[in-house]
């Protein structure tokens, strides 16, 4: 029994299939792929964010390709800053930051960096801080501040340096110029950018679906709009899942859902102190707006930072970018406009039609269309899509940790399934190495894999092959990083 049918819960039915072993899925949605789904709109297709298909796990890639076969599209990236009516490159080069401030920004950019470094701030234990000693204030507030503000909701003077030192690693405004101007060009030790990614032809949302096809042939029951009522158990184990007025029996079960309403969902109810932890868990909203633009090339990006405190809008996706069967009439353009925000507040219960208003206003404010170009539009909402990592979230950690010690028969996986701000690939591992555990529990045979420790240095194993400590640390490396709250 699982669980939600996003990438966590379709791989983990996948994985199982593979091995012969049927489940049955409920989804309280109408689509499948959760995070990374593709929503339509009059044949316009749209992610809920970009997602890029880059992995260096051999397990994930494997199944990518075995799903999508031919339908992968190999893709140029480009990503930029926009500020001021300027583009950005990303990561910054300091000739193109020199051009594009102007000779007088830039001085004062230097001028601050200097002050920095003579006068730095102390203590350095939050980002503005930690960033502001290697960069400068000026370009702290230019760079950095506005868009890790509206992506987290929480002012940089609450953010820890601790997440400035692992995003920025290495680096300083001195370091980012002694390499533009003395590094080779073939030098490829700055890893954190690639120039081109694999992308599904009509988004990642064909890959879940083609997954759920698959799963479904091969027996498996995935039944949608079915939201979780209450999630039955016993000292021991999970004996029932109850969802759309149905009731799902099993020996083995997988949740994707999220930690703080599993927790809520126990029946009988769950033990004073694992309830009293569901507090802990903190979610960050987001929300689309599709705009349908009356323009066949509006820029060249796959999607721009927007580093401007004037307006809400985060980020802008150019969705033909990404793939051009993305977009129906190739006359016209669809952008997404990113929203970040917290379920319940202005931005969050603002009518769709405001929403659109909103998105017309500001991408026209920005320049980078027509108000009167943008000829229709429409709004997805997306709970709970970035875990918080705030200063109780461990707690919480600890103690659903505990009780699973508890119930072996069920098993944590994906993003909200352990509050994880991860990439899809890390979704979908986790979802892989809890379906070995089953088969685990079931058989008798196979290693044990502990969920909670991918990404630390330990050895996983596939047909005796090790996946090890070196493609774990890969695996690491291109995870997001998360801010946590002083």
């Amino acid at each position: 029994m699982i669980i939600g049918a996003g990438p966590a819960g379709l791989t983990a039915a996948y994985e199982l299939c593979e091995r012969g072993v049927a489940a049955t899925i409920v989804e309280k949605d109408t689509a499948v792929g959760g995070i990374s789904r593709t929503s339509e709109y009059k044949g316009y297709l749209f992610d809920i964010g970009g997602h890029r298909f880059f992995t260096k796990v051999t397990l994930v890639e494997k199944m990518w390709r075995d799903v999508l076969g031919a339908d992968f599209l190999s893709r140029p990236r480009l990503s930029r800053i926009y500020y001021d009516r300027k583009f950005f490159n990303y990561p910054l080069e300091p000739k193109n930051a020199l051009f594009g401030l102007g000779v007088f920004e830039a001085m004062h950019c230097g001028l601050s960096y200097v002050w920095a470094r003579l006068a730095p701030m102390r203590p350095e234990e939050n980002f503005e801080a930690w960033v502001s000693n290697r960069f400068g204030r000026r370009l702290f507030k230019i760079f950095f501040e506005s868009y890790t503000e509206k992506v987290w909701g929480i002012s940089c003077k609450k953010i820890s340096a601790e997440w400035a030192a692992q995003r920025i690693k290495g680096l300083s405004l001195l370091s980012v110029v002694k390499n533009a101007l003395f590094a080779k060009k073939s030098d490829k030790s700055i890893k954190t950018l690639i120039h081109e990614f694999e992308y599904p032809r009509r988004g990642p949302g064909m890959m879940w679906e083609k997954t759920r096809d698959i799963v479904v042939e091969a027996g498996c029951d995935v039944v949608m709009e079915c939201p979780v009522e209450a999630i039955e158990w016993e000292p021991g184990r999970v004996t029932a899942v109850r969802a759309g007025g149905r009731r799902f029996a099993g020996d083995q079960f997988v949740s994707s859902m999220a930690i703080r309403e599993l927790i809520q969902l126990l029946e009988p109810a769950a033990p004073p102190a694992l309830l009293d932890a569901a507090k802990y868990f903190q979610y960050r909203d987001f929300l689309t707006v599709a705009l349908v633009v009356k323009q066949p090339d509006l820029f060249p990006d796959n999607w721009i930072y927007i580093h401007d405190p004037a307006v809400k809008v985060g980020r802008i996706q150019n969705y033909k970018n990404w793939s051009p069967e993305m977009v129906p009439d190739p006359a016209n353009t669809c952008l997404g406009m990113e929203y970040f925000c917290f379920e319940g507040d202005g931005l969050w219960t603002m009518p769709d039609a405001e929403l659109v208003d909103l998105a017309r206003r500001e991408v026209a404010e920005l320049g980078l269309a027509r108000a009167e170009d943008v000829v229709d539009g429409c709004v997805v909402r997306m709970p709970k899509a970035y875990p918080v990592y705030d200063e109780t979230y461990k707690l919480g950690l600890a103690a659903i940790r505990e009780f699973l010690e508890t119930v072996p028969n069920l098993h944590l996986a994906g993003r909200n399934g352990m509050h994880r701000y991860n990439n899809q690939d890390h979704s979908m591992l986790t979802a892989m190495l809890a379906a070995r555990n089953i088969m685990r529990q079931r058989t008798g045979e196979g290693p044990f894999y502990d969920l909670w420790q991918v990404n630390a240095d330990h050895e996983y194993h596939e047909g005796g092959s090790a996946q090890g400590e070196e493609a774990l640390k890969a695996l690491e490396s291109t995870q997001p990083r998360v801010p946590r709250a002083l």
